[in-house]
Parts: C-alpha cells; sequence; structure tokens
C-alpha cells in the first residue's frame, strides 16, 4: 500500500463526515469575497464546501493549508474546475500558519484536525495573528473528552482490546503507552479556555451527532494520522491492518450498522 490509500481521502468522501463539516461552515457565516483559510485541507472536501459561500464576488480566494504533499495535491485535483475565485495552497504545519500566509484574512476553518495539535495554546496564537480584526475561527472536532456517547464507550474499547490482544499475539508488540498518553483529549470547555485566554470571543459552541458507518471506521483506520495515534509506535502498515481486522470483528459481534459520535463545533471571532 503506497502513501496515497493512507490518505484522508476516503473517509472524506462520506456522507456522515460531509454533513458534519457543512454544519461548520454554515455555523462560520462566510461571506461571497472572503479570504479564508483551510487548515490541514486534506482532500480538498472542505476547500469545495468553502468556494461554495464565498466565490461569485470580487477577490474571493481560499488558501489550503497542509503539510502533506500528497493532500495538497489530492485537494488541487479536487477544485480544479474553479474560475471565479482563487485557491491557493500553502505546504506548512499549522502552527506556522501566521508565518506560511503572510497576510490577514477574514476566517480561519480547521475541520476533524485539532486534536491532532500538541500545542494548542499555541495554535490559538498563530490563528489570532492570522485573522483581521473581526475575523472568524471555526473548528469542529469528533475526538475531544465527550465525544462518546455513553452507549458507545463499550463498542470501542471491545474494538481496541481486540487491537492489543491481535498486536500482541500475531506481532508481538505493544503501543507506546508514553505517545498515548500525550494524545489525552480537551473537554468543550477546556477548547473555550483556551480561546478566551488568547483573546478570542465565542460566537458558537455546540455538539453535533453523528453517526459513522463500519466502512467510515474502516476507511479512518487507513488514515495514517489515526492508525499511528490510535496504536503509537506501531508501523502504519500493521496499525492500519490491526485496526481493521479488530473492527470487521466487533462490528459482527455488535450487528451495529453504525456506531453514534458527537462532533464539537466552534465559532469564534477576533475582537
Amino acid at each position: 500500500m503506497d502513501s496515497d490509500e493512507y490518505s484522508f481521502k476516503a473517509f472524506s468522501e462520506h456522507a456522515f463526515y460531509k454533513e458534519v463539516n457543512e454544519a461548520l461552515v454554515d455555523r462560520a457565516h462566510l461571506e461571497p469575497g472572503w479570504t479564508v483559510v483551510d487548515v490541514a485541507c486534506g482532500s480538498g472536501a472542505i476547500t469545495a464546501l468553502i468556494l461554495e459561500r464565498i466565490r461569485g464576488a470580487r477577490d474571493a480566494m481560499v488558501i489550503g493549508l497542509d503539510m502533506s504533499a500528497t493532500a495538497i495535491r489530492e485537494a488541487g485535483e479536487k477544485v480544479a474546475g474553479v474560475r471565479d475565485a482563487v485557491v491557493d495552497f500553502v505546504q506548512a504545519r499549522a502552527e506556522e500558519m501566521s508565518e506560511s500566509i503572510k497576510r490577514a484574512v477574514d476566517a480561519v476553518v480547521f475541520c476533524n484536525g485539532i486534536h491532532y495539535i500538541e500545542d494548542k495554546p499555541g495554535l490559538m496564537t498563530e490563528v489570532y495573528k492570522t485573522l483581521k480584526p473581526g475575523g472568524v475561527f471555526a473548528f469542529n472536532t469528533g475526538f475531544f473528552d465527550g465525544a462518546l456517547p455513553p452507549e458507545t464507550v463499550k463498542y470501542y474499547r471491545r474494538w481496541m482490546m481486540k487491537a492489543l490482544r491481535k498486536l500482541k499475539k500475531e506481532y508481538n508488540l505493544r503501543p507506546e503507552h508514553s505517545k498515548v498518553e500525550s494524545r489525552m483529549q480537551l473537554t468543550a470547555d477546556e477548547y473555550i479556555e483556551l480561546l478566551r485566554a488568547e483573546g478570542f470571543e465565542i460566537k458558537s459552541k455546540e455538539i453535533y451527532p453523528g453517526r459513522v458507518t463500519e466502512q467510515g471506521w474502516i476507511d479512518l483506520s487507513r488514515f495514517s494520522d489515526f492508525a499511528t495515534g490510535a496504536l503509537p509506535g506501531i508501523p502504519l502498515a500493521t496499525a492500519s491492518d490491526v485496526l481493521v481486522e479488530s473492527l470487521k470483528e466487533t462490528f459482527a459481534e455488535l450487528e451495529e450498522k453504525a456506531w453514534p459520535r458527537n462532533w464539537l463545533t466552534v465559532v469564534a471571532a477576533r475582537p
């Protein structure tokens, strides 16, 4: 399996994922003619959503930011036919945003990726510096302390226990626990505290309910960041295969078609 097959593209095409991100973009109230940064633009699905809201007016522009050359290529292909807005892509880390963009923008949108950022206060600073006064920061995440409805905890526990047993039995491997601990998830209130500490005004905070299908989880398990985050220290191919095999067994035993998942959706503004 090559690097393209460990990309986010397959997961980003699922209907449930589009729905939660459309909800975020709608709540951001993007306006025609704005300049918007799409952080961790991935395969370009969110870039296309943003373009639908701002295109057709003079000076409309989307800047897709991603550290992956593969993701930028996929995003470029996704929006290649756009003629009534400027689309640019920058290969850089989110934590380098202000230095990489080098201009003030109207909005920054970060879909389902903020949980991967270790220095979240530093990220808030970068977003604040990149926005114009009055600019909007909108983000969501399906990985926060509160993402799991209580009735689904047993699903994830069973899945991960199967994965750990399979790793040990078939590969004699165990995840690196120090890296697991570094991925501790924040609560919704903790995200709000970080934003306010940076000087943002909170416009809205919502918990958006979604349902992730079995195929959705399979595709997410084939995404490099998720696989190595779920089983840190394990080689990517092994982590991905083990997650997929364990997931299929879990779905078969539970006889479920999809698992509920909460997405935190936040919109803030720079005064």
